[in-house]
């Protein structure tokens, strides 16, 4: 039973130039933590991610949906946790401050993350295990597919995952292999043209084969330059993703993305205003077959069901601590195997707690195993931090959702 609750504000400044873009030039990597003590001992740890400002504000909305779960045995709460999602993200009073978005969302997800966590822990298992024993029904019940009757259905979810059963035990191998990672960090946007050469031939060395630079300056020659320069480094058979953080106005998209894809990109992430869905999907159809990813900063089910609608998203970059946490983010990737549009998640956890739920979403819901993104700057922060050799992201054998920070 969870007897008692706590928030914590936890910020964690970054060396020069590290997390840069374009739009975000000097972020304090941050996370609203919740922490959820149940009588049996153990202690499920969740947050939600921020860049400083304001996480005490996302604490605060935690706190709030925290304290509704006191008294709740975790078993009995993720046997239906669905309707308790459903329940807490319709509060009568926090829901006018979102609704499904913002601060109050945020502060859900910390809360959802540190019920998984509990869970898991609680069974003895990793959260990536948990999942995947799971039965189609008992996954189901822990969704809220409210707003998504006319594309998911709860017998469609059902379907959706019955329907991947076949391949489920060939698939679980690649927990024995590593799942495989990719670089974000070799090009952030306050690096010097040097010091992204050198971090190309690095990533390589530690063998990624695919890596991501931040675009989206007020002269787009700098761009076209820097990316020019990844490409000449990494050579042809490396995937180079080109991420511009919304910087870009849709004329200027349209002109700037023509120019890029010259170098090939696997894609062009956040080209522009992420509310913006028509015009994702003119720039979409106008430098096909190049694609575009987004999800950063997309905050629920319903605007990445109207994306999936659209076609104008080749890669769903879905965040658990950017979204209602591990529920919602499981409800996204269900949408996603719908629509045959590969999950990519963004990392805003660093990798910790997604490193378990691409798993999940390889082995139980038939999802490409392409990559997950690695961030390394936090990686002392965490008591399990994640393991990548290779290139590749080393399978998780502690139980819970390697969420536990040194605080």
């Amino acid at each position: 039973m969870i007897q008692r609750t706590e928030t914590i504000d936890k910020r964690y400044p970054l060396a020069k130039g590290a997390g840069s873009d374009a739009i975000h030039r000097e972020p304090v990597y941050s996370y609203a933590v919740t922490k959820l003590y149940d009588d049996s001992g153990h202690t499920g740890t969740g947050f939600a991610f921020t860049l400083g400002e304001g996480n005490e504000l996302v604490c605060k909305a935690a706190q709030f949906y925290a304290d509704q779960l006191k008294g709740q045995d975790i078993e009995m709460l993720m046997g239906d946790f669905g309707n308790t999602f459903n329940r807490l993200s319709n509060e009568q009073q926090f829901r006018w401050l979102g609704p499904h978005k913002g601060i109050v969302h945020l502060g859900l997800a910390s809360v959802t993350n540190a019920c998984y966590d509990l869970w898991a822990k609680k069974r003895g298992v990793p959260l990536w295990k948990l999942l995947i024993d799971l039965s189609a029904e008992e996954i189901v019940n822990t969704l809220d597919l409210s707003y998504l009757e006319d594309e998911l259905t709860r017998e469609d979810a059902l379907q959706l995952i019955q329907n991947n059963l076949a391949g489920k035990v060939e698939r679980t191998a690649i927990t024995n292999n590593g799942y495989p990672g990719y670089d974000t960090s070799i090009g952030w946007f306050n690096y010097s043209d040097e010091q992204v050469k050198e971090n190309v031939e690095l990533a390589i060395d530690k063998g990624f084969t695919a890596m991501k630079l931040k675009v989206g300056s007020a002269d787009p020659e700098r761009d076209i330059c820097r990316s020019n320069i990844v490409r000449a480094v990494a050579g042809d058979d490396i995937k180079i993703m080109l991420d511009a953080n919304q910087q870009w106005t849709l004329p200027a998209a349209l002109k700037i993305c023509g120019e890029l894809q010259s170098i090939n990109p696997y894609w062009i992430e956040e080209p522009t205003h992420p509310d913006d869905l028509t015009a994702h999907k003119v720039l979409a159809e106008a430098i096909a077959p190049t694609k575009l990813a987004l999800g950063e900063h997309v905050p629920n089910r319903i605007i990445f069901k109207n994306y999936l609608q659209q076609k104008s998203a080749g890669f769903i970059q879905v965040d658990a601590v950017r979204v209602g946490g591990v529920s919602e983010f499981i409800t996204v990737s269900l949408l996603c195997r719908k629509y045959g549009i590969p999950v990519v998640p963004h990392v805003g956890d660093m990798g910790q707690l997604h490193q378990h739920l691409v798993l999940f979403n390889h082995i139980s819901l038939g999802h490409e195993a392409l990559f997950l993104e690695h961030i390394p700057h936090l990686q002392k922060h965490f008591v399990n931090p994640v393991i990548i050799e290779d290139g590749l992201y080393k399978t998780p054998q502690e139980a819970g959702s390697s969420c536990d920070l040194y605080l």
